[in-house]
């Protein structure tokens, strides 16, 4: 090895070691003249040397060129969200229905706290980092490695030699609280406007195109979980992982704790809550995980969550301000949501001016009145909201919050269902704010994600007639575009882009853009998982409707009168028409295969899957499923206990299949 060569590897691995313990451990090894006397060299060596600089280098932090726009990238292993906890009560209760699940009485738990910052992604292949990802939709995120290479608390190289050959880390990306504070004390010396709260300004820095700013920011990774592993083992517990990801190179929290028992998290939390303005940086909470991997699998995930993990929030930050009026604003689906208008006040981290008021019924038991004193959380640190008019600071005779009794927008007569607390227009076709709202909804980035076409764009093309609705988006052309207000032809070309590139898509995604009342992302992918196809979802009954997970009553109900409106069912055939389309994976277009064109019913108790979990598999290989026996069924699925459905089958001639033979032909699909 030459002398350059081992002066360089010795200088990478001094600055690697120096850098994990200031970041890591917070327990410095070398002064900071120390340490940019090392780079320095360092960077005059491969300057010298070029072909000796390797990706790994601790010089290679600064930042590549600015990129056109991010890419999208698929988590192989979803990244999900956590259910939420308010109180002790609700603490018993997970525990309980965990415990209960298992079979044991009290659960061991990993308590730690929840990081106000903003998911990442991080790949390693062989031990050094190949990709960085945001947690986007929890499905796709955005590539941004060239953000995260800038940050010192992401290694490039993991330490040791014990990890898998293809690793995923997760962790949050934070700002401290006091390298906030000198980032807006920068700003304000700069002239320049200054950050509202350290989360917003993490986000911000993560999604920069240009990595040499994103450099420039105090950006802080902790990690907290793993994801995708292959070519390797790691600890059996959640708790003994966090230590490994320690030991191999990360931050991860200090303030971790093990405990037994829903009480005794409860009591972790009281304590963090106490040392809250304590903490380096913004907590909201505390994540609390079943602690053994096995007691993990066993326990399993709902749609949108793991059933083994929650989140115990913290009381929502509260100000006193004062109510200066009430707007009325009517939301895609008709709904009209009471909005109030604040004088200015810091809460939560943020400066709110507004805050909802939900429905008429919460303006009623609130009794609040125009120029009241009032008190204004934002709920679970998100959401602003009035939770109290303090009428005992009332002075005179205020004026009442009066709902109107017709639509603010199209002037419309608003109803109510007996059943629901909402007041809704029900002038969807000729109301123009739903009009909007629905067309908005569809270019978001979670539904149909056209990017270039926003808010005041939509607006232009609704007023000037250009569209009314979402299929007319499809239609329009580069000169229409060009044609607008600030548009420009390159925009215009840029948006027609985008608009076509919509066309390949995913059926959840389309599912979740058509603004079905209560159809969200994880309903929507839910459905598409059920059914397959689309046009299996178009036609199903309320009653088949309601067997996919996490769809009750209410939500069939809604999806079932969506598309049994004929100019909802026009719409969709307009998108489709216009071009687009989802495809299947090849896998899934040969399971399909398997089971088509036959007509299937499942009856009786079975002891492998439930009877839902079996209607879903006929569904993937491209069968139908039926609720009763009739001269169109193919084949019968019967377990003990099948009852009059086996009796009509054998009447009938049909096909009887039991458990044993289901669980053959899966083992033939290879499902």
């Amino acid at each position: 090895m030459s002398s350059p060569e081992r002066e360089i590897k010795e200088l990478s691995a001094r600055l690697d070691r120096w850098s994990l313990a200031y970041h890591r451990d917070d327990s410095p090894l070398a002064s900071d003249a120390e340490y940019d006397r090392a780079l320095r060299r360092l960077r005059e060596l491969e300057t010298a040397h070029p072909h000796l600089i390797s990706r790994t280098s601790p010089t290679q932090r600064v930042g590549d060129k600015p990129l056109d726009q991010f890419t999208s990238v698929r988590h192989t292993l979803p990244m999900l969200s956590l259910d939420n906890a308010f109180s002790g009560d609700d603490l018993e209760a997970f525990e309980q229905r965990n415990a209960n699940k298992l079979g044991l009485s009290v659960l061991r738990f990993c308590c730690e706290p929840k990081l106000d910052g903003v998911a990442m992604s991080l790949l390693y292949e062989d031990g050094v980092l190949v990709r960085a990802a945001t947690r986007g939709d929890g499905t796709t995120g955005e590539d941004i490695t060239h953000n995260a290479r800038t940050m010192e608390t992401v290694p490039l190289r993991l330490q040791g030699g014990d990890y898998p050959t293809m690793l995923e880390v997760r962790g949050e990306v934070v700002i401290p609280r006091a390298a906030f504070h000198r980032m807006n004390e920068k700003q304000a010396s700069s002239g320049e406007p200054a950050f509202q709260n350290p989360r917003n300004a993490a986000a911000g820095s993560l999604r920069q195109l240009d990595p040499r700013i994103t450099a420039t920011r105090p950006l802080v990774f902790m990690a907290y979980s793993v994801g995708h592993v292959e070519g390797g083992i790691l600890p059996g517990s959640h708790s003994e992982t966090l230590s490994y990801l320690s030991r191999i190179g990360f931050k991860t929290s200090k303030l971790t704790q093990v405990v037994d028992g829903w009480q005794a998290a409860e009591a972790f939390v009281d304590r963090i809550l106490e040392q809250r303005d304590e903490i380096e940086v913004d907590i909201d909470g505390v994540v609390i995980k079943v602690n053994d991997f096995e007691q993990q699998l066993a326990l399993g995930f709902v749609s949108r969550a793991p059933r083994w993990a929650i989140a115990r929030k913290f009381p929502a930050q509260e100000e006193v301000t004062t109510l200066l009026g009430v707007d009325f604003q009517v939301g895609r689906t008709g709904a009209i949501t009471p909005v109030a208008r604040l004088q200015p006040v810091f809460v939560g981290g943020v400066t709110v001016s507004n805050a909802t008021l939900h429905n008429a019924d919460e303006i009623a038991r609130l009794d609040v009145r125009i120029g009241d004193q009032v008190i204004v959380r934002r709920a679970g640190d998100v959401i602003p909201q009035i939770v109290k008019a303090l009428d005992d600071r009332r002075e005179g005779d205020l004026p009442k919050v009066a709902f109107p009794q017709e639509c603010p927008d199209c002037r419309d007569a608003l109803t109510r269902d007996l059943n629901e607390a909402a007041i809704r227009c029900e002038n969807s076709l000729a109301c123009p704010a739903q009009q909007k709202g629905a067309l908005e909804h569809f270019v978001s980035r979670k539904a149909m994600d056209i990017d270039g076409v926003g808010e005041k764009l939509l607006h232009q093309l609704f007023d000037q007639g250009l569209v009314s609705d979402i299929a007319d988006l499809y239609d329009l052309t580069v000169e229409q575009l060009a044609a607008l207000d600030r548009m420009g032809h390159k925009s215009a070309v840029k948006a027609i882009e985008a608009i076509e590139g919509s066309k390949a898509t995913e059926l959840p995604r389309f599912l979740y853009a058509l603004g079905i009342r209560e159809v969200g992302e994880a309903t929507a992918r839910a459905l598409a998982s059920h059914f397959v196809d689309l046009g299996m979802i178009m036609t199903a009954s309320r009653e088949s409707l309601e067997e996919v997970n996490d769809v009750g009553p209410v939500v069939a109900s809604h999806i079932h009168r969506f598309f049994s409106r004929d100019m909802n069912r026009e719409l969709v055939g307009r998108l489709i028409d216009a071009g687009l389309v989802w495809s299947l994976p090849k896998e899934q277009v040969a399971l399909k295969a398997i089971l088509a064109g036959q007509t299937w019913v499942v009856t009786g108790k079975l002891e492998a899957m439930s009877r839902d979990e079996a209607g879903a598999t006929i569904r993937r290989l491209g069968g139908q499923t039926a609720g009763s026996v009739s001269k169109k069924t193919d084949v019968l699925l019967a377990g003990p206990g099948a009852g009059s459905k086996l009796s009509k089958a054998e009447s009938l001639g049909v096909k009887i299949i039991d458990e044993d033979d289901f669980m053959r032909l899966l083992a033939e699909a290879e499902l």
